[in-house]
C-alpha cells in the first residue's frame, strides 16, 4: 500500500507553532509548551533525581507515544546532560505514524533557542527517517533515540525493551482516539520495567480506568497553564484477569547478562568488526579488535568504492525492513565522514533492464514514499544520470556510494578500542569466565566477551563451525575518470553498478564467482565487469574510451563476500550447539512445542558475519543489535527482524526438519 501521507501535513498559526491538519489539533500548549513538557512528563516521571542516582555504565529507558516535534526528548536529553555522571545514557524510544519532515522539524524546534545545541544535534542526524525502526546516535554515544516509524499498535507489540519511564503524548484522545485504546495500553505494561513510571497531560476518566487495568496506578494530579489536571501513575504489576503476553521462546531469549568485567576481543576489522567495536565503544566497553592483516578494511571492506544499494522487497520481509533501518542508520553515520572522498549522497539509480525487473520496480514504486525512492521513465532517468542509459529505473535520492576504509577507520578510532593488527586467530578456548584468543601456541589476547566479525574466517573456530556461511569471490574493475565520463551524476546498476568518479578513477563491478578461491583479479572478470557496463550505458564505455584500453592492462580488486543461505546476516549470541540439539530435541518431533529450558548459550560469545553485498547497510546497524543483546538495552530492529538475524535459526530449522 502506498504510504498517503509519509509526513505530517501542517499548518502554522501566526507565532510559527505547527498544528496537525490531520487531527486538527495542537504539537504543544499555546502558553509554554516548553513549561508543559517540563511539569507534565519531566517532574512527573522524577527524572531528575532518577538522572542523577545512575552510575556509570548505568542508564535509564524512556518510551514515549508521540514524538511530534521532538519538545520531550530535547527536554529529557537537555536534563540528562544537567543531572548525570559521565558514563551513564540515555535511551528514549518513541512512536509516531507522521514524522516531521527535516524542513519541518527545524522550523517547529527554531521556537525554543534554550534547545539549539541539542537540537542541532538532532536536526543534523535526522536523515533517511523511513518507515519501521530508525536509530539515532547523539552525543558520542551517551544518548540513544530510536524512532518508531508507523502505527503504535504495529510497532510497539515488536518492540523488545524494557522502558523504566512512560510519556503519553498522542494528540488528544478526543482528537485521536487510536492512541488511547486498551490494546495499546497492554503493549504498554508489556514493555514496562518493574516500578515503571507513567505521565500524560490528559486526565480523562476512561483512559485512567484503562491504564489501572493494564496494570499501572494511576491518580490524578494538579496540571499545568489551562490542564486542571492530568495523570501519573506507575507499573504494579501485569494483571490477574489480563492474559499474560508469550514468553519469548528460549532459544531466542537473552543470555543472562554479564557482570563483571566490560572487555570484549572483536575478531576482525572489516565493516561488521569495526562497528561492533564503536558500538561497545560508545558504552563503555574496553575493545581489543585482532585482525590478521596490517590494518583496518583490508578484504571485503577494503574496495575503494561500495554502494549503498537497497535492494527491497514490497511484501514488508524480514530482510526488506532491515535493509530500509539500516539504510537510515549508515546514511546518519556518514554525515560525520568527508563528502568527496568519504562518501557521496549523489543518489542511486537501479535500472529496469529487463521485463522482470520493471514490474519489481512498478511493485516498490507503489510500496514506498518518494522520499525513499522514485520511478524515473527512461528520459527522467537519462537525465538524472547525466549520461545515456536504454532504460528507465527506480532512483534512490538519499543514496550513493561509500570508501568503505573511511568508515572502518572512523569507527576504529573511537576511545577504548585498541587494534591488534597482524594477530591472526586460530583458536578460541573459555578458561573460567575469560575467552582466549590464540593463534597456536601463543595466546593473542582474553576478555570476557570475544565477537566474530571475520566473515567466513569465522568456521575456523570449533564453536561456529557448523554456521552455514559461504565465500563468494567478487572483483571489481577501476577505470580512469575522463572529461567526458565526469558527467556521470549518481550511481547506476543494473547487473553491475557503476560510480562516480572518487579521487580520478570510478568503480565498476561487481562479478560473482562462487568456485574460485583465487584472488588475484583476472582478464576474464574484467571483461564480464565491462559487459556489465555495456549493459548499464553504452555512452558510458564510449565517455570511458574502453575499446582504446587492452583488457589485460585494466587494475581491479578481488575479495570474499560471505553470506548466509537465506541472505540475511548471522547476528547474535552463539549457542552450544550439541547441548542445543539434546536441549531442544522433541522439536523435531513436534515442532510446535516450546520446551521450557533455557539455551545452552556459550556465554559471552557473539557473531555479526554473512552480510554478503550489502555490509554497507546491514554491518553498522547490527553492531548497535550486538550492543544491545550484550548491554540488555532496548533491540534497534523488530523482535522479529531480530529472530531472523538469529544464529540459532539455522539449527532451529534442522532439528524441525528432522536432520
Amino acid at each position: 500500500m502506498k504510504p498517503v501521507l509519509p509526513h505530517a501535513q501542517l499548518d502554522w498559526d501566526d507565532q510559527g507553532r505547527p498544528r496537525s491538519r490531520v487531527f486538527d489539533d495542537v504539537y504543544f500548549s499555546d502558553q509554554s509548551g516548553l513549561d508543559e513538557t517540563r511539569y507534565v512528563f519531566l517532574e512527573q516521571n522524577r527524572l531528575a533525581e532518577r538522572f542523577a542516582d545512575l552510575p556509570a555504565n548505568g542508564r535509564l529507558v524512556i518510551g514515549e507515544t508521540g514524538f511530534g516535534t521532538g519538545l520531550n526528548f530535547l527536554c529529557a536529553w537537555q536534563l540528562f546532560e544537567q543531572h548525570t555522571v559521565a558514563g551513564a545514557r540515555l535511551h528514549f524510544v518513541s512512536v509516531e505514524k507522521y514524522p516531521l519532515s527535516p524542513a519541518q522539524l527545524q522550523r517547529a524546534l527554531a521556537l525554543w533557542p534554550q534547545l539549539k545545541p541539542l537540537a542541532e544535534q538532532l536536526l543534523r542526524q535526522y536523515v533517511a527517517i523511513h518507515e519501521g525502526f530508525q536509530r539515532i546516535t547523539l552525543a558520542n554515544g551517551r544518548v540513544t533515540l530510536t524512532l518508531l516509524i508507523g502505527d503504535a499498535l504495529e510497532q510497539l507489540p515488536q518492540l523488545d525493551a524494557q522502558v523504566d519511564a512512560w510519556f503519553l503524548d498522542g494528540f488528544a484522545p478526543a482528537k485521536n482516539p487510536d492512541m488511547w485504546t486498551a490494546e495499546l495500553f497492554v503493549e504498554l505494561a508489556r514493555l514496562a520495567a518493574p516500578g515503571a513510571t507513567i505521565s500524560t497531560f490528559t486526565s480523562t476518566g476512561w483512559v485512567r480506568r484503562l491504564l489501572n487495568a493494564a496494570g499501572f496506578k494511576m491518580k490524578r494530579t494538579p496540571g499545568i497553564g489551562h490542564k486542571w489536571e492530568i495523570l501519573r501513575g506507575e507499573f504494579l504489576g501485569w494483571p490477574a484477569d489480563v492474559a499474560p503476553p508469550l514468553p519469548y521462546k528460549p532459544w531466542f531469549a537473552r543470555p543472562a547478562p554479564l557482570t563483571g568485567e566490560r572487555s570484549a576481543l572483536v575478531i576482525g576489522a572489516g565493516l561488521a568488526g569495526c562497528a561492533t567495536a564503536a558500538s561497545l565503544s560508545a558504552r563503555g566497553w574496553q575493545v581489543s579488535l585482532l585482525e590478521r592483516h596490517a590494518g583496518v578494511a583490508q578484504e571485503a571492506s577494503g574496495n575503494p568504492q561500495g554502494v549503498l544499494y537497497l535492494k527491497l522487497s514490497a511484501h514488508g520481509t524480514a530482510l526488506s525492513q532491515l535493509i530500509v533501518s539500516g539504510f537510515g542508520y549508515t546514511r546518519r553515520l556518514l554525515e560525520s565522514l568527508q563528502r568527496g572522498t568519504d562518501w557521496d549522497n549523489c543518489g542511486v539509480l537501479q535500472l529496469a533492464f529487463n521485463a522482470k525487473e520493471a514490474e519489481r520496480h512498478a511493485q516498490l514504486a507503489e510500496a514506498f514514499p518518494a522520499d525513499l525512492l522514485q520511478w524515473l521513465e527512461q528520459p527522467a532517468a537519462q537525465a538524472r544520470a547525466g549520461v545515456g542509459v536504454a532504460h528507465g529505473g527506480l532512483f534512490y535520492p538519499e543514496g550513493g556510494w561509500v570508501h568503505p576504509p573511511a568508515l572502518c577507520q572512523a569507527q576504529a578510532a573511537q576511545p577504548n578500542i585498541e587494534l591488534l593488527s597482524h594477530h591472526d586467530v586460530l583458536q578460541l578456548r573459555k578458561v573460567g569466565d575469560q575467552w582466549q584468543a590464540w593463534d597456536g601456541e601463543r595466546l593473542l589476547a582474553s576478555a570476557a566477551v570475544v565477537v566474530l566479525a571475520g566473515a567466513a574466517e569465522i568456521k575456523r573456530f570449533a564453536q561456529s563451525a557448523e554456521l552455514p556461511l559461504k565465500r563468494i569471490r567478487g572483483q571489481i574493475t577501476r577505470l580512469a575518470q575522463t572529461a567526458q565520463s565526469a558527467a556521470l551524476n549518481t550511481v547506476v546498476c543494473a547487473e553491475g553498478y557503476v560510480a562516480p568518479a572518487r579521487l580520478g578513477e570510478h568503480t565498476l563491478g561487481a562479478s560473482f564467482d562462487f568456485h574460485s578461491d583465487d584472488l588475484t583479479p583476472t582478464a576474464a572478470e574484467h571483461q564480464g565487469n565491462l559487459a556489465m557496463l555495456e549493459e548499464i550505458s553504452s555512452d558510458l564505455v564510449d565517455r570511458l574510451h574502453i575499446d582504446q584500453q587492452p583488457v589485460e592492462g585494466f587494475e581491479g580488486r578481488a575479495a570474499f563476500r560471505c553470506t548466509s543461505p537465506d541472505y540475511l546476516p548471522i547476528v547474535g549470541p552463539l549457542a552450544d550447539l550439541p547441548a542445543f540439539n539434546q536441549t531442544y530435541a522433541a522439536l523435531s518431533k513436534d515442532a510446535r512445542q516450546v520446551p521450557d529450558s533455557a539455551c545452552p548459550w556459550h556465554h559471552g560469545l557473539y557473531v555479526n558475519s554473512g552480510h554478503g553485498s550489502r555490509g554497507l547497510i546491514t554491518a553498522p546497524l547490527s553492531g548497535e543489535l550486538l550492543a544491545a543483546w550484550l548491554d540488555n538495552e532496548p533491540l534497534p530492529l523488530p523482535r522479529s527482524v531480530a529472530e531472523a538475524c538469529h544464529p540459532n535459526r539455522f539449527a532451529l530449522r534442522k532439528l524441525i526438519r528432522g536432520k
